[in-house]
């Protein structure tokens, strides 16, 4: 027997009245029908915030509270249903967020003019139709059950939204690009035809892996325990410096290595010289051998000065122009970045960045 195909429009809604759990033919003016629209409407401006490369690196926070939005719409619409409670944790874990991220950037206490750059604006849409999310709630919770967590997380996510949008513009007005990724975009791209059932076991592993490598790393840097970078902190610091060198108008190599000089990962954007791929990895290594960027040693290296001929040593790995940088993390070289593609300003210039966003890649 063939198998009838289910339409995505009932007609049940043509009268304006629709149906919440253990209610039926409720208007779709009442004021919960409001409130819901109002999350769904939230959450999917939430959506438009994650696809943008300069939010990238909040998409996992924005996930998270896109998830959570979903149970608090499933609260409303069954408000007896204890499963459907946010929890204390929800709220601070929003709470810990506003607190690091104003720790990043001096924040003016004045009225902020919104559109600075594309990204901010579609985090202050986002942050205007959650405060009327948390409006509505309130009127709500006039005539019926609205638990008080949720209350609480909905106005903290109005201020977490706000404080991202002032700290992309912030980066933004410092001539700098806030596309931080974690789990984001990625120097290679994997092009997948054919998908089986092993592929998706083995996918689902290495998410596994992945995310105890976060929790691992998260602890490490609270006790300031991290020693070297690791291939996915590389990657995602090498996306973010290639980000930043497009915008620029640049070609770049960009090489990443651990304390002890040892290639981690080397990325070449499209049109690069074909000499910037040694060298940025000269770079790189040369910035851990010796302790200090590039751009300093070439001052030390000139003629009377202490490292004068220091490029012809260690069987000429060493380089002398700007562009490598050691990565410091909590006051230890966890590992080396080395930028070619300009002059030696330039690619300074973009290391530099990159050591920037270090603590938000690790």
């Amino acid at each position: 027997m063939e198998e009838k195909k289910m339409n995505i429009y009932t007609k049940g809604g043509d009268k304006g009245m629709t149906t919440l759990k253990g209610a039926q033919n409720v208007s779709k003016s009442d004021d919960r029908i409001q409130l819901l629209g109002t999350i769904d409407e939230l959450t999917s401006n939430l959506g438009v915030a994650k696809t943008d490369r300069e939010c990238a690196y909040m998409k996992p926070v924005l996930e998270s509270i896109q998830n959570n939005l979903i149970t608090v719409m499933a609260g409303i619409a069954d408000s007896y249903n204890r499963k459907y409670r946010l929890s204390q944790e929800d709220v601070a874990a929003l709470e810990t967020e506003i607190d690091r991220m104003e720790g990043k950037f001096p924040r003016e206490k004045k009225f902020v003019l919104p559109g600075g750059c594309v990204a901010s604006a579609h985090l202050d849409v986002a942050r205007t139709v959650a405060r009327r999310a948390e409006r509505c709630m309130v009127d709500v919770a006039k005539r019926h059950s609205i638990d008080v967590v949720t209350k609480q997380y909905m106005n903290r996510l109005s201020d977490y939204l706000y404080v991202n949008a002032r700290y992309i513009d912030y980066l933004n007005q410092s001539n700098e690009t806030a596309q931080e990724t974690v789990n984001a975009a990625q120097p290679v791209q994997i092009v997948q035809n054919e998908i089986t059932t092993t592929a998706v076991m083995e996918e689902a592993s290495m998410s596994i892996d992945t995310n105890e490598q976060k929790i691992i790393n998260k602890v490490l840097k609270q006790i300031g325990g991290i020693s070297r970078i690791n291939l996915e902190s590389a990657k995602r610091l090498i996306s973010l410096v290639e980000e930043y060198s497009r915008k620029k108008g640049r070609n770049s190599v960009i090489s990443v290595c651990g304390p002890d000089g040892n290639m981690i990962a080397v990325h070449a954007m499209d049109d690069a010289f074909l000499a910037s791929f040694d060298i940025s990895m000269k770079k790189a290594y040369t910035s851990v051998a010796v302790k200090m960027s590039t751009m300093e040693l070439s001052k030390l290296a000139q003629p009377g000065q202490t490292f004068y001929g220091v490029e012809n040593t260690d069987g000429g790995r060493l380089v002398i122009f700007g562009g490598g940088i050691p990565l410091l993390y909590n006051g230890k070289i966890i590992g080396g970045l080395g930028v070619s593609g300009g002059t030696g300003e330039q690619d300074h210039e973009l290391a530099e960045y990159g050591q920037r966003m270090l603590d938000v890649v690790l």
